[in-house]
């Protein structure tokens, strides 16, 4: 009696052969509400990585079960992987070196200073939109190769940490002295939402292209380090595509300084990168089916396969471009610097049509050989980013000095590949494992232990007989600790930092402000044995705790001493530069007017300092009742009461009495509708908090005059997560 006609209705079926299920949000066909209604707040960038993502459930602490990796066992396994190649996908010369190291490298690669957020540390290569970059082409190869190590190991060992790790074992199977090797990165479990890779509409735009990343002269946009979609650095074969080494010099500094590199490390790192492995493009680029995420279901993942020809070996695809770098592409050597420098070099064309540049009149036996055909050799190839390093002045130098001294260019690689693969991984607390080098280096920010030898309620007693406000001692707190960013662990109250250049003189921290506040904390410091950073996070606890009992609730805020201060030896100023706030829309700031915004802003902040939407809402409440607006600005500011920790800005936010009448780009009157007296005053911050219907939803709960005291509760549980997200050593 079915004529297969779909017996659940979903936009009026008709005829036949339609869907017998319910279509849902992944189909092509059902539009999103962003699609619908685009100028609606987005909030997915705070509800990623739910825990009901996680198959190994909540209970699951990798941190402990890496403790019990055996990890010279995994070495062993490794380093016969790296030789055992494999018929589907076969080794070049018999060696996954290469391989390996572009996979680790390209996960490493993505991370960009500006925001923290890219690299290796979450295994996020695996997912959309990397799994199918362009310059991520074949790397699905990679992953699934190490898949039965993967298998052995299971939960001891994450996909974040064998991808970074794969990387390091190949270059130490192929002969270099490594830095040392961490462990401790976690696993996400489906795409990365909060990483904005650029707004062009198509992968390798040039840079004249809808929604290029470029303007003026040249000039990059910020967060971005790569220079074209798709991308992890720059265009091997020239800017937008056309050959000329000094443009191609001055991307790579751009990029390469976005990924906290100087130019030592930039040299070190395109040369270590090119001293092993080779270029694939060997073959025509359009033979090649789709990526990853486009592949048809039978291709089980894999993607960039050639289905018309053999396409592996010696005929694979990848870049274009085709070619070893130097003579003994598996082996750790100067060979690099050897035929760049030594030999001239011109502009070819590649089998697939791709631009390189490859030398004039070269010996027969500095010819790198085929990589199955141990008889025959082929010339070798240098990219427009190699010619940078000969043809910039100050890359040329550089090159010259590695050359002369390969001992030394072997050291600085390592080093600069170790705080490549590392860099997001945070302070050295976050590091695991038996290589973890000794030696502490700045750019993990290095803090000293603090005291737990002290009184707390003494310095608390203190703290409360100083003639500090509530105001006062919560905002210098909250300046302390706002700088944290989940997305590579830095920043926080740890260190007091807010004390030392460049953070005492932001403008976001008002150093007026900051200045008297840290002369009577410092003395409370001194007289106690405490550290100032745990005095300023207590000064703030206290200013919480006050503010809530003039509300009517007695409650204590938490409290882990063992905060340590960190010194200016121990600060790269530079480096700590691209921390400065911009905006806080938690203490209703902003240092101009932008073309996104506040409330988008205010995401943002609030996804890279690890909280939640309800997190930020209460936040957000709690903070402007107690008066902490940066100038002591009323907008937002809903309450009689100012200074008690009162749900009154979620009560009057909510109350239809009142109407909001728009004043400015980013200001509002709120007004009684029957009188027109203007009650108070508003951001968009505040008021989003009543238009967005998540958002309100949250804002009703706290209205209520039942929560009152779960306002408090919840204020001070968020409060706390802030002033501790920095303490790796209450979790790990």
């Amino acid at each position: 009696m079915s004529d297969s006609k779909c017996p659940v209705p979903h936009g009026g079926a008709e005829s036949g052969s339609k869907c017998p299920v319910m279509h849902g949000g992944a189909t092509e066909s059902n539009m999103s509400v962003m699609e619908w209604w685009p100028k609606a707040l987005n909030l997915d960038i705070l509800h990623q990585h739910d825990t009901k993502t996680n198959p190994l459930g909540v209970a699951f602490n990798y941190r402990e079960a890496v403790k019990q990796l055996d990890v010279a066992e995994l070495k062993k396994d490794m380093h016969a992987l790296m030789t055992d190649s494999k018929s589907w996908w076969p080794a070049d010369w018999g060696h996954y070196g290469g391989l390996m190291i572009r996979m680790s490298w390209h996960a490493a690669g993505t991370y960009r200073i500006s925001d923290g957020r890219g690299g290796a540390s979450t295994g996020n290569q695996r997912f959309a939109p990397l799994n199918s970059w362009p310059d991520n082409v074949n790397l699905d190869k990679a992953r699934r190769l190490l898949w039965p190590i993967k298998k052995k190991y299971g939960n001891k060992l994450s996909w974040a940490d064998l991808i970074t790790y794969a990387g390091t074992i190949a270059y130490e199977s192929m002969g270099l002295k490594t830095y040392g090797f961490a462990f401790g990165r976690e696993d996400i479990w489906h795409p990365e939402k909060d990483i904005y890779w650029g707004s062009e509409k198509e992968w390798l735009a040039p840079s004249g292209s809808e929604g290029s990343r470029y303007s003026g002269e040249r000039d990059l946009e910020n967060p971005l380090a790569s220079v074209m979609m798709g991308l992890i650095y720059v265009n091997p074969e020239g800017v937008d595509g056309i050959s000329d080494p000094q443009k191609t010099a001055n991307d790579i500094r751009v990029t390469f300084e976005r990924m906290a590199m100087n130019d030592e490390e930039t040299v070190a790192l395109t040369a270590g990168g090119h001293t092993v492995g080779k270029c694939h493009g060997n073959g025509k680029a359009e033979q090649l089916e789709a990526d990853p995420e486009g592949a048809e279901i039978e291709d089980q993942g894999f993607g960039w396969l050639n289905k018309t020809k053999r396409g592996i070996g010696r005929n694979t695809v990848s870049s274009g471009i085709e070619g070893a770098w130097t003579t003994n592409p598996t082996e750790w050597d100067n060979g690099y610097f050897e035929l760049l420098l030594n030999y001239d070099w011109e502009l070819k064309k590649s089998p697939a049509g791709a631009t390189q540049w490859e030398p004039i009149d070269i010996k027969e036996e500095d010819k790198p050989v085929d990589v199955e055909d141990l008889t025959t050799r082929y010339n070798p190839i240098m990219t427009d980013a190699d010619m940078a390093m000969k043809v910039d002045p100050e890359y040329r130098k550089i090159s010259d000095k590695f050359y002369n001294d390969p001992e030394y260019f072997s050291e600085v690689f390592a080093r600069a590949w170790f705080k490549l693969t590392h860099r997001d991984l945070g302070p050295k607390a976050n590091y695991l494992g038996p290589d973890v080098p000794k030696e502490d280096l700045i750019w993990q920010d290095p803090i000293p232990a603090g005291s737990t030898d002290y009184d707390v309620e003494a310095v608390k007693a203190k703290i409360v007989a100083s003639d500090l406000t509530v105001s006062e001692m919560v905002s210098t707190a909250w300046d302390s600790a706002r700088t944290f960013r989940g997305s590579d662990r830095r920043g926080g109250a740890n260190g007091a930092r807010i004390r030392l250049a460049p953070q005492k003189d932001w403008e976001g921290n008002e150093p007026a402000r900051l200045a008297k506040v840290l002369t009577v904390l410092e003395t409370i410091a001194a007289d106690s044995g405490a550290s100032i950073a745990d005095v300023i996070v207590l000064a703030g606890n206290v200013g919480v705790e006050q503010a809530a009992k003039a509300a009517g609730v007695d409650i204590d805020v938490p409290f882990s001493a063992g905060r340590g201060d960190a010194t200016d030896e121990m600060t790269d100023v530079d480096s700590f530069d691209v921390l400065e706030p911009l905006h806080d829309g938690f203490r209703n700031w902003l240092k101009a007017n932008y073309t996104v915004t506040a409330e988008e802003m205010l995401l943002d902040r609030t996804q890279l300092m690890g909280l939640t939407a309800p997190e930020m809402t209460v936040l957000i409440g709690g903070m402007r009742v107690i008066g902490t607006n940066y100038g002591d600005t009323k907008h937002g500011v809903f309450t009689d009461n100012e200074g008690a920790l009162s749900n009154d800005f979620f009560v009057n936010l909510t109350d239809m009495n009142f109407a909001w009448i728009p004043t400015g780009r980013n200001t509002y009157n709120i007004q009684d509708r029957d009188t027109e007296e203007v009650k108070w005053t508003a951001t968009r911050v505040d008021l989003v908090f009543g238009s967005n219907s998540i958002l309100r939803s949250y804002a009703e709960v706290y209205a209520q005059d039942d929560n009152k005291v779960k306002f408090v509760q919840d204020f001070v549980a968020a409060w706390t997560k802030v002033m501790n997200a920095d303490r790796f050593d209450l979790v790990n």
